[in-house]
Protein backbone atom coordinates (compact mmCIF):
# COMPACT_ATOMS: atom_id res chain seq x y z
CA UNK A 1 0.00 0.00 0.00
CA UNK A 2 1.10 3.55 -1.06
CA UNK A 3 2.58 5.40 2.10
CA UNK A 4 1.51 8.95 0.39
CA UNK A 5 -2.43 8.95 0.02
CA UNK A 6 -4.52 12.10 -1.67
CA UNK A 7 -4.81 14.62 -0.61
CA UNK A 8 -0.89 14.99 0.45
CA UNK A 9 1.37 18.38 0.92
CA UNK A 10 4.60 18.35 -0.35
CA UNK A 11 7.45 20.26 0.32
CA UNK A 12 10.88 20.45 -3.12
CA UNK A 13 14.31 21.59 -1.89
CA UNK A 14 16.49 23.07 -4.46
CA UNK A 15 13.12 24.63 -6.54
CA UNK A 16 14.72 27.23 -8.52
CA UNK A 17 16.67 24.78 -10.38
CA UNK A 18 15.49 23.06 -13.54
CA UNK A 19 14.15 19.29 -11.94
CA UNK A 20 13.07 21.31 -9.03
CA UNK A 21 11.09 23.57 -10.77
CA UNK A 22 9.77 20.87 -12.99
CA UNK A 23 8.42 19.38 -9.55
CA UNK A 24 6.93 22.24 -8.63
CA UNK A 25 5.13 22.64 -11.61
CA UNK A 26 3.72 19.24 -11.42
CA UNK A 27 2.75 19.54 -8.20
CA UNK A 28 0.78 22.57 -8.24
CA UNK A 29 -0.73 20.85 -11.10
CA UNK A 30 -1.78 17.62 -9.12
CA UNK A 31 -5.16 17.51 -7.44
CA UNK A 32 -4.03 15.19 -5.43
CA UNK A 33 -1.68 17.51 -4.03
CA UNK A 34 -3.18 20.49 -1.29
CA UNK A 35 -0.15 22.56 -1.03
CA UNK A 36 3.95 22.56 -2.58
CA UNK A 37 6.32 24.60 -0.65
CA UNK A 38 9.70 25.46 -2.73
CA UNK A 39 12.88 26.18 -1.22
CA UNK A 40 16.32 27.85 -2.45
CA UNK A 41 19.14 30.01 -2.09
CA UNK A 42 16.96 32.57 -2.62
CA UNK A 43 13.93 32.40 -1.08
CA UNK A 44 11.99 33.39 1.83
CA UNK A 45 13.16 30.83 3.97
CA UNK A 46 16.29 30.13 2.33
CA UNK A 47 18.43 26.99 2.19
CA UNK A 48 22.31 27.28 1.12
CA UNK A 49 24.61 24.37 1.19
CA UNK A 50 27.91 26.65 1.28
CA UNK A 51 26.81 28.11 4.30
CA UNK A 52 25.45 24.69 6.59
CA UNK A 53 23.66 26.41 9.09
CA UNK A 54 20.92 27.49 6.91
CA UNK A 55 19.76 23.96 6.91
CA UNK A 56 18.53 23.61 10.02
CA UNK A 57 17.40 26.85 10.02
CA UNK A 58 15.38 26.89 6.89
CA UNK A 59 13.79 23.49 8.64
CA UNK A 60 12.61 25.40 11.42
CA UNK A 61 11.21 27.69 9.84
CA UNK A 62 8.73 25.94 8.09
CA UNK A 63 7.82 23.41 11.01
CA UNK A 64 5.05 25.77 11.67
CA UNK A 65 3.75 24.30 7.97
CA UNK A 66 4.34 20.81 8.45
CA UNK A 67 3.62 18.08 8.18
CA UNK A 68 4.75 17.49 4.50
CA UNK A 69 3.51 13.41 3.40
CA UNK A 70 6.60 14.23 0.27
CA UNK A 71 9.42 15.99 0.38
CA UNK A 72 12.26 15.86 -2.25
CA UNK A 73 15.79 17.43 -1.94
CA UNK A 74 16.87 18.06 -6.23
CA UNK A 75 20.25 20.18 -4.66
CA UNK A 76 23.31 18.86 -6.21
CA UNK A 77 26.66 19.89 -8.42
CA UNK A 78 28.45 18.12 -10.91
CA UNK A 79 30.38 20.86 -12.52
CA UNK A 80 31.30 24.51 -11.95
CA UNK A 81 33.12 27.18 -13.73
CA UNK A 82 36.29 26.50 -12.71
CA UNK A 83 36.54 22.61 -13.62
CA UNK A 84 34.97 19.52 -15.15
CA UNK A 85 34.60 16.10 -14.25
CA UNK A 86 37.91 14.45 -13.85
CA UNK A 87 39.18 12.47 -16.75
CA UNK A 88 41.90 10.88 -15.11
CA UNK A 89 43.59 10.59 -11.39
CA UNK A 90 45.98 13.64 -12.41
CA UNK A 91 43.18 15.66 -12.26
CA UNK A 92 41.96 15.06 -8.67
CA UNK A 93 42.15 18.58 -6.88
CA UNK A 94 40.92 19.01 -2.91
CA UNK A 95 38.99 22.17 -3.99
CA UNK A 96 36.93 20.62 -6.22
CA UNK A 97 36.43 17.20 -3.87
CA UNK A 98 35.73 19.23 -0.81
CA UNK A 99 33.11 21.00 -2.63
CA UNK A 100 31.06 17.89 -4.25
CA UNK A 101 31.14 16.30 -0.84
CA UNK A 102 29.82 19.61 0.75
CA UNK A 103 27.15 20.02 -1.87
CA UNK A 104 26.19 15.96 -2.80
CA UNK A 105 26.43 14.26 0.84
CA UNK A 106 27.33 16.67 3.64
CA UNK A 107 24.14 18.71 2.81
CA UNK A 108 21.83 16.23 1.54
CA UNK A 109 22.63 14.24 4.94
CA UNK A 110 22.33 17.18 7.21
CA UNK A 111 18.95 18.09 5.22
CA UNK A 112 17.49 14.48 6.11
CA UNK A 113 18.43 15.25 9.35
CA UNK A 114 16.78 18.33 9.97
CA UNK A 115 14.09 18.12 7.63
CA UNK A 116 12.69 14.76 8.14
CA UNK A 117 10.87 15.90 11.31
CA UNK A 118 8.71 18.11 9.15
CA UNK A 119 7.78 14.68 7.75
CA UNK A 120 3.96 13.17 8.47
CA UNK A 121 4.54 9.83 10.79
CA UNK A 122 1.49 8.51 9.94
CA UNK A 123 2.51 8.26 5.81
CA UNK A 124 5.46 9.62 4.47
CA UNK A 125 8.32 9.74 1.89
CA UNK A 126 11.53 11.36 1.58
CA UNK A 127 13.73 11.60 -1.49
CA UNK A 128 16.82 13.03 -2.26
CA UNK A 129 18.27 13.14 -6.05
CA UNK A 130 21.52 11.10 -6.33
CA UNK A 131 22.63 9.38 -9.56
CA UNK A 132 23.85 5.72 -11.19
CA UNK A 133 27.38 7.11 -11.85
CA UNK A 134 27.36 7.01 -7.56
CA UNK A 135 27.16 3.14 -7.63
CA UNK A 136 30.33 1.21 -6.91
CA UNK A 137 29.10 -1.79 -8.49
CA UNK A 138 27.77 -0.58 -11.50
CA UNK A 139 31.32 1.73 -12.23
CA UNK A 140 32.60 0.15 -15.14
CA UNK A 141 34.46 3.32 -17.22
CA UNK A 142 36.24 5.22 -14.20
CA UNK A 143 36.51 8.64 -14.03
CA UNK A 144 34.14 11.53 -12.98
CA UNK A 145 36.40 10.94 -9.32
CA UNK A 146 34.77 13.72 -7.21
CA UNK A 147 31.50 13.49 -8.44
CA UNK A 148 31.07 9.44 -7.56
CA UNK A 149 32.67 9.28 -4.79
CA UNK A 150 30.01 12.22 -3.71
CA UNK A 151 26.78 10.71 -4.69
CA UNK A 152 28.22 6.84 -2.99
CA UNK A 153 28.76 8.79 0.17
CA UNK A 154 25.51 10.00 -0.02
CA UNK A 155 23.79 6.55 -1.23
CA UNK A 156 25.34 5.14 2.31
CA UNK A 157 24.15 8.31 4.59
CA UNK A 158 20.41 7.34 3.22
CA UNK A 159 20.92 3.50 3.52
CA UNK A 160 22.10 3.97 7.02
CA UNK A 161 19.62 6.78 7.97
CA UNK A 162 17.06 4.92 6.51
CA UNK A 163 18.10 1.65 8.58
CA UNK A 164 17.32 4.19 11.73
CA UNK A 165 14.01 5.32 10.55
CA UNK A 166 12.64 1.99 10.67
CA UNK A 167 13.15 2.26 14.16
CA UNK A 168 12.13 5.73 14.57
CA UNK A 169 10.21 6.00 11.62
CA UNK A 170 8.62 3.22 10.27
CA UNK A 171 5.92 4.86 8.17
CA UNK A 172 8.26 6.77 6.04
CA UNK A 173 10.40 5.79 3.14
CA UNK A 174 13.50 7.04 2.47
CA UNK A 175 15.26 6.82 -0.95
CA UNK A 176 17.95 8.03 -3.02
CA UNK A 177 16.88 8.33 -6.79
CA UNK A 178 17.87 8.39 -10.36
CA UNK A 179 16.77 10.92 -12.47
CA UNK A 180 18.48 9.90 -15.49
CA UNK A 181 19.93 12.36 -18.10
CA UNK A 182 17.81 15.73 -17.86
CA UNK A 183 18.05 18.21 -20.65
CA UNK A 184 19.18 20.76 -17.48
CA UNK A 185 22.15 23.13 -17.17
CA UNK A 186 24.32 20.44 -14.93
CA UNK A 187 23.58 17.55 -18.15
CA UNK A 188 24.58 20.97 -20.78
CA UNK A 189 28.21 20.04 -21.28
CA UNK A 190 27.12 16.31 -22.04
CA UNK A 191 25.34 16.61 -24.42
CA UNK A 192 21.70 17.15 -22.29
CA UNK A 193 20.22 18.83 -24.78
CA UNK A 194 20.46 16.19 -26.96
CA UNK A 195 20.14 12.71 -25.32
CA UNK A 196 18.30 14.16 -22.09
CA UNK A 197 14.91 14.01 -21.43
CA UNK A 198 12.60 17.36 -20.87
CA UNK A 199 12.49 18.08 -17.09
CA UNK A 200 8.88 18.06 -16.64
CA UNK A 201 9.11 14.35 -18.62
CA UNK A 202 11.87 13.26 -16.13
CA UNK A 203 9.89 14.94 -12.66
CA UNK A 204 6.95 13.15 -13.88
CA UNK A 205 8.69 9.95 -14.21
CA UNK A 206 9.71 10.22 -10.42
CA UNK A 207 7.02 11.63 -9.09
CA UNK A 208 4.96 8.85 -10.33
CA UNK A 209 7.70 6.61 -8.18
CA UNK A 210 7.53 8.59 -5.49
CA UNK A 211 3.62 8.33 -5.32
CA UNK A 212 3.55 4.58 -5.32
CA UNK A 213 5.89 3.47 -2.96
CA UNK A 214 5.67 1.36 0.60
CA UNK A 215 7.59 1.41 3.73
CA UNK A 216 9.40 -2.10 2.07
CA UNK A 217 11.26 0.48 -0.05
CA UNK A 218 12.30 2.72 2.35
CA UNK A 219 16.72 2.72 2.04
CA UNK A 220 16.41 1.98 -1.62
CA UNK A 221 18.41 3.73 -5.01
CA UNK A 222 15.81 3.70 -7.01
CA UNK A 223 15.85 4.87 -10.63
CA UNK A 224 13.03 7.08 -12.36
CA UNK A 225 11.89 3.88 -13.77
CA UNK A 226 10.65 2.49 -10.60
CA UNK A 227 13.75 -0.05 -11.47
CA UNK A 228 16.17 -1.05 -8.23
CA UNK A 229 19.88 0.18 -9.22
CA UNK A 230 22.85 -1.68 -6.82
CA UNK A 231 24.04 -0.04 -4.56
Amino acid sequence: MPLISPPFRALVIGSSGTIGAAFVELLENNPSCTLVRGIHRNSIHSIDYLNLDSIESSANALLAEAPFQLIINTIGILHSEKWMPEKKLDDLNPEQLQMLMQINAIGPSLTIKHFSKLLDPAGSVMATLSAKVGSIEDNRLGGWYSYRASKAALNMLIKTAAIEFGRTKPNTALIALHPGTVNSRLSKPFKGEQIGRPALVAAGDMLQVLLSLNKEDSGSFISYSGAKLPW
